[in-house]
């Protein structure tokens, strides 16, 4: 569907706004939307995301569903395209009457969804590492922040190759937040920034790029490249003979499979820092990479952080509703404020009531032959700290703004 297609079908949407709860009357069913990217470039994230919708809504559903009714999922393709989420929000929340909307991938997405959330009053989930700092009374952040990935991997950074940092964003919002939010850890960290760069999701050629960092000297670069094309820049760094020469590490890569994507030749080595890999050794992951692969096939490329957000996200929501014993959006966030646990395949994770984020236990890991991740670090019960230290809803529940890092 195109941006000409997505207006008129917005338009039906409002004109049906008449017909409330027309979506959930059948069968008693419980509508809830889902919002991602099945196409563009930043389906390499969008793609195992709604996969694990399906299995999520699927498994709470065979559990009985919420309040004695099944879920109905309402699956929309962004298409990587923010006037399009902006658009589809409102039809689900409009026409739809979600009762409960879930999506957006980048943090320009959430920031399109989050103004028609607050206009039509429903609790949004956003499931997905991110910059951090969102402070809004009907938004739930269940990835990870600056301070549970950024505030480990550098220090980590720093003491394992060296103080000089370069780093290379990507060119919208999350990148310019986390970039100032490399400064602030690796300024704790007692390192140096010898340089960044903001490089728009449309580009695919690095060579530029690339010998300004070989000039520059770092010892680590930091990257927070985003989408299918940036894809190249690891590809062609590695043609020119640096990865042996100056390590990378990441706060996004492995999202998007990149490591399946490359070959070890091109990305072996590289370092990240996530709450969920597949080659997690707890008892409830096992049975979930089994009952995913049963699902979606034993060659299925790799199961991502973003996946197993994507299905915590969701649990989350299923427990606050049977514990409000209600849909109403006031009584699904006081649930949603009380200190839920869920025991997802990344481990036991807390829903922080004051910042509505969540309490990782994190885990640095590098790129292996065999196209996955081998741990080496593990830090415990991580908390959202660059957002909680801010923002308290409970204490002040009329936020609605995004808190950025100050120097």
């Amino acid at each position: 569907m195109n941006r000409r297609e997505a207006l008129k079908t917005l338009g039906a949407a409002v004109g049906a706004a008449s017909v409330p709860g027309r979506a959930s009357a059948q069968s008693g069913e419980i509508s809830v939307g889902s919002l991602l990217d099945g196409t563009g470039p930043i389906n390499i994230y969008g793609l195992p995301m709604i996969d694990s919708t399906k299995f999520a809504i699927d498994d709470i559903n065979a559990q009985g569903g919420v309040l004695g009714r099944k879920l109905r999922l309402i699956q929309l393709d962004a298409q990587s395209d923010n006037q399009i989420y902006a658009q589809y929000a409102t039809k689900l929340l409009v026409e739809d009457k979600v009762a409960v909307l879930m999506g957006g991938i980048t943090s320009a997405s959430r920031e399109a969804v989050r103004p028609v959330v607050g206009k039509y009053k429903q609790v949004y989930f956003y499931n997905e590492q991110y910059e951090g700092g969102v402070c809004d009374k009907l938004v739930f952040c269940t990835g990870v922040t600056p301070a549970q990935q950024l505030g480990t991997l550098i220090p980590w950074a720093v003491k394992e190759y060296g103080k000089k940092v370069y780093t290379l964003a990507a060119d919208y919002n999350y990148g310019h937040i986390s970039a100032d939010w490399v400064k602030v850890f690796l300024r704790k960290a007692g390192g140096t920034l010898v340089n960044q760069e903001f490089i728009p999701l449309d580009v695919v050629n690095f060579d530029s790029v690339i010998k300004r960092v070989e000039g520059a000297k770092p010892d680590v670069v930091m990257s927070l490249l985003v989408g299918g094309n940036h894809i190249a820049f690891y590809r062609q760094f590695a043609a020119t003979g640096l990865k042996g020469k100056i390590p990378i590490v990441s706060a996004t890569f492995g999202l998007g499979n990149e490591q399946v994507v490359l070959t070890p030749e091109e990305v072996e080595g590289l370092v990240v820092i996530y709450p969920y890999f597949q080659e997690l050794e707890n008892a409830v992951n096992r049975e979930w990479v089994r009952r995913w692969h049963q699902r979606f096939g034993a060659n299925y490329a790799y199961i991502t952080d973003s996946a197993c957000t994507v299905w915590n996200g969701w649990h989350l929501w299923a427990m606050a509703v049977k514990k409000a014993g209600s849909l109403e959006r006031d009584a699904v966030t006081k649930a949603l404020e009380s200190g839920l646990t869920f025991k997802s395949p990344e481990g036991e994770i807390t829903l922080n009531p004051e910042s509505h984020h969540v309490v990782h236990t994190v885990h640095l890991a590098k790129v292996n032959k065999q196209r996955g991740f081998s741990i080496i670090k593990t830090f415990p019960n991580v908390a959202p700290t660059d957002t909680m230290e801010v923002c308290d809803l409970i204490k002040n529940p009329n936020q609605a703004k995004q808190y950025t890092p100050k120097f």
